[in-house]
């Protein structure tokens, strides 16, 4: 994690060359960016080097396609627990990769189970724009990416994921620990099972042509049992977008992001006329409801953007923030209001 937390204070620093000078860390959500400004939103503080990615697209006028896969494969690349080849394993020592990406037309695109590919986002979009299909999965996804050019990549842990692996297996024990995504967290080194479970990165865009677009991609739970995937690659789930009113994307628990098909619940709350975060705040009381008393064991987290140009998230347990970066020229961290006291 201490690599992690290097690699996004290096990364700051290159704000103010992309005209990206301000930093802060907001106490709530909710601005709202006039449509034809472009408008990046990513998930925890991972979310601060990915979104510069994305800037470098959206700034000039790119497509918000181009930039949801830009700033995402930003984490892909970095060395950390959640997201990546250098994330940690499943519990048989080997990284499986989940992503998927969705447009402003309904085109969408998402791989699982991945093993060996280093930007698994671009080989979602290469399902979504070279194939018939949305999903290809494990050993299938793995020869279309090599067929489409991708390298495979050696099959080995990063020094940090080789290490949690080894205190994973003194207890083999499964206990996904809350807010771990968080670079600052003390719980995101040390030993057995619980830290660096989880999760994701997911980033939703506007451009300058008021169109929408978004991308999720994850190692999904660390030590996870073999062959499990979250909502992380599932459309409808871990994100949806629909141009004409908005965008969603989740983190956290997958399985229970799952149990409400959670992204497409947040869009068609907005379409039913709520804001981004209430929309949000909404979804996330479907699930408070769903698990009762064990929600105080788990964390799920949304974020939206509206086709307005509002954006806002909620999580059900205190800990979650949600990067920014907007057509005023600011880099911001937002801290999520939450459900649970």
């Amino acid at each position: 994690m201490s690599t992690r937390r290097k690699f996004i204070a290096s990364t700051a620093a290159g704000l103010a060359g992309l005209a990206v000078p301000s930093y802060g860390l907001a106490a709530t959500s909710s601005p709202v960016t006039a449509v034809g400004q472009p408008l990046v939103i990513s998930t925890w503080d991972t979310g601060l080097a990915a979104n510069l990615g994305a800037w470098k697209v959206l700034r000039p006028g790119g497509r918000a396609l181009d930039a949801v896969e830009a700033g995402v494969m930003v984490t892909e690349a970095s060395q950390n627990c959640c997201v990546g080849l250098g994330g940690n394993p499943d519990r048989d020592g080997i990284v499986t990769l989940d992503a998927c990406i969705m447009d402003e037309k309904f085109n969408c695109g998402s791989v699982a189970a991945l093993e060996r590919i280093k930007h698994p986002i671009s080989v979602a979009r290469r399902v979504m724009e070279r194939t018939p299909h949305v999903m290809l999965v494990g050993e299938g996804a793995q020869q279309f990416a090599v067929a489409q050019g991708f390298p495979l990549e050696p099959q080995q842990l990063s020094a940090d994921a080789a290490k949690a692996y080894k205190e994973w297996l003194k207890t083999s024990q499964y206990k996904p620990i809350i807010n771990v995504e968080n670079t600052g967290s003390k719980k995101a080194v040390g030993p057995v099972g619980g830290a660096n479970n989880h999760d994701t990165i997911a980033m939703l865009a506007q451009d300058a042509q008021g169109n929408l677009s978004g991308s999720c991609t994850t190692s999904g739970m660390g030590f996870k049992m073999r062959g499990r995937l979250g909502d992380s690659p599932l459309i409808g789930s871990g994100l949806f977008v629909d141009n004409a009113v908005g965008a969603a994307a989740a983190t956290g628990q997958g399985e229970d992001v799952i149990r409400i098909a959670g992204a497409h619940t947040v869009v068609e709350l907005m379409r039913q006329g709520l804001a981004p975060k209430a929309a949000c705040k909404a979804a996330i009381e479907r699930i408070a409801k769903i698990k009762g008393a064990q929600a105080r064991d788990i964390q799920v987290c949304f974020i939206a953007i509206s086709a307005k140009g509002e954006h806002g998230a909620y999580a059900l347990q205190k800990g979650f923030s949600y990067a920014v970066c907007d057509a005023k020229n600011q880099q911001q961290l937002v801290q999520s209001d939450f459900l649970l006291a």
